[in-house]
């Protein structure tokens, strides 16, 4: 009765006691968090004050780098805690200039649609004599391949350029993986070595397909068959639009251009193994093609920083070159409207003020320097670490390609698109397809100068309005910001232009061939 007494109807003594009782619990389980906490803090402090003092200099910075798959340059970046805010953001930038684009999860895509159907090649043959360097060919090749496919014709394995300005007799064999070229095909066209032997010297058209023409154009075309069992194309380059072609046409000319054509196996195996020392020599590496070469500078007719004597022999060569249609040529013009290609001295100005160190490796991509020493000397004095593929391979390994100019362009086109950074000096063949091949790996880093931008800027250097330092890099920089080979969608021709001329003006699709033969994860294209 008492305790259920007590429990019903406490006193005012026993609550009291109670609830002291109550509070003191309460008060001593916070207490006993607090001095835990307390304790705990204060030995920590205690441990990276032991380290403070006892620890030497020189590894206080050297910890563990927390990815779990350290870069190989790790050693240099756990050195850079130790710099200044200034040297340290200086840093930063630098190894921000190596890294590639964000590339929104896009990737390559060359499946065919569902609704796709390779061709046969029963109505005729298709013969072709490619025109113009290494990377004309290509491109053309791959344009060819379409051109079979729509035609529903037989592709004989096309006839090298043998008459341009570089006179190179390799066949396709030499250059390209013959075999590998017709069995990555054979689903979609059929293709042969040479010519059945009783076609051989019967009547054939020639045709000089037009240029940028449609699909419709070459379901025209196919009128030819009814006479002739052999169409021969004279030009192969520009042969197909670089827009508004059935998406599986698109991604015909992909799987020609960047698996089909893979180079013949000397080629293919010194490429890599020319690669591997560039990568033994400092791990990263810019490939710079510098177009600074004598056809080019007379094709173009840009004589900015060449003697008299070098300018009238450049105009002599254009003068004699019979295919080369514009002979009369204003040099300045030209450097103005940004249609030159930057001279050694500007390129090296330019990578300067990008922020690239001097000791950078720079992997030259080209024939002859026009001018030698004298001229890539104003490239050199800045950046000294240039590499060659004549210094990078021993003279047996080039015997073989000496005096093939396709074979050993097809050297620096593998070097260059496996390189870190790739800058072209000029906007041609080369530097469109290296920069639409490496679009299509993953949009790796490609830095495009704004050569009628950079004009201004260098004059403004010439005459002393403004000097090298902080505020060129400033300029250079946001000048080239959005010129770096980011994702997006291959540019048309410039406002304004109508008629066939838009077909020049627009971007390549080999040099930028998003979005048909680039996806996204989720993209329409792929499902389509």
């Amino acid at each position: 009765m008492v305790n259920r007494g007590l429990h019903s109807h406490p006193s005012h003594g026993s609550s009291s006691l109670l609830a002291s009782r109550f509070r003191a619990r309460k008060l001593c389980g916070s207490a006993i968090t607090f001095y835990t906490f307390f304790i705990f803090a204060f030995s920590f402090f205690l441990f990276l004050f032991y380290l403070r003092h006892f620890v030497p200099d020189e590894h206080q910075h050297h910890l563990p780098h927390p990815h779990p798959h350290p870069h190989p340059h790790s050693q240099s970046q756990s050195r850079s805690r130790s710099r200044s805010p200034q040297e340290s953001s200086k840093y930063q930038y630098q190894e921000q200039l190596w890294d590639s684009p964000f590339s929104h999860a896009l990737h390559s895509c060359l499946k065919p649609t569902a609704k796709y159907k390779g061709s046969q090649g029963f109505d005729g043959y298709l013969t072709v004599r490619s025109n113009g360097g290494l990377n004309q060919m290509r491109t053309g090749i791959s344009d060819m391949v379409a051109v079979a496919h729509i035609m529903n014709a037989t592709l004989v394995i096309p006839q090298l350029d043998k008459r341009s300005f570089w006179q190179d007799s390799s066949v396709f064999s030499d250059v390209f993986d013959e075999d590998h070229f017709i069995d990555s095909l054979k689903r979609d066209i059929r293709i042969v070595k040479e010519l059945p032997k009783n076609l051989e010297a019967g009547p054939r058209a020639r045709k000089h397909f037009t240029s940028w023409s449609g699909v419709g154009y070459y379901e025209e075309m196919k009128r030819l068959w009814n006479e002739y069992q052999v169409i021969h194309v004279a030009k192969s380059d520009s042969r197909l639009a670089n827009n508004d072609l059935p998406l599986d046409i698109q991604r015909l000319r992909c799987r020609a251009m960047y698996q089909a054509l893979r180079f013949s196996l000397p080629i293919e195996d010194l490429g890599k193994r020319l690669v591997d020392r560039l990568r033994s020599r400092g791990g990263r590496y810019i490939a710079l093609h510098l177009r600074y070469e004598k056809d080019m500078l007379s094709f173009t007719g840009c004589t900015y920083g060449l003697t008299d004597a070098e300018s009238e022999e450049l105009r002599v060569l254009r003068e004699n070159t019979n295919y080369w249609k514009v002979k009369k040529i204003n040099s300045t013009e030209q450097r103005i409207g940004g249609f030159c290609p930057l001279t050694p001295k500007e390129v090296g100005v330019f990578l300067q003020a990008l922020g690239f160190p001097p000791s950078t490796p720079i992997y030259i991509a080209a024939g002859e320097i026009y001018g030698g020493n004298t001229h890539l000397a104003e490239l050199s004095s800045r950046f000294p670490n240039l590499v060659f593929k004549e210094s990078l391979a021993t003279s047996e390994e080039l015997k073989a390609f000496t005096n093939h100019a396709s074979q050993t362009a097809a050297l620096d086109y593998i070097i260059c698109v496996e390189s870190d950074v790739f800058v072209p000096s000029h906007a041609g063949n080369m530097a469109r397809a290296v920069e639409g091949h490496r679009r299509f790996l993953g949009h790796r880093k490609t830095i495009n100068p704004d050569r009628k931008g950079l004009v201004e800027i260098f004059d403004k250097l010439e005459t002393g309005e403004l000097k090298e330092g902080a505020e060129l890099a400033h300029l250079v920089q946001q000048m080239h910001k959005n010129r770096q080979g980011a994702p997006r969608r291959r540019l048309g021709s410039p406002a304004g232009i109508k008629g066939r001329a838009r077909f020049r003006t627009e971007e390549s699709f080999y040099e930028n061939p998003y979005p048909e033969c680039i996806c996204g994860s989720r993209s329409k294209l792929e499902i389509t």
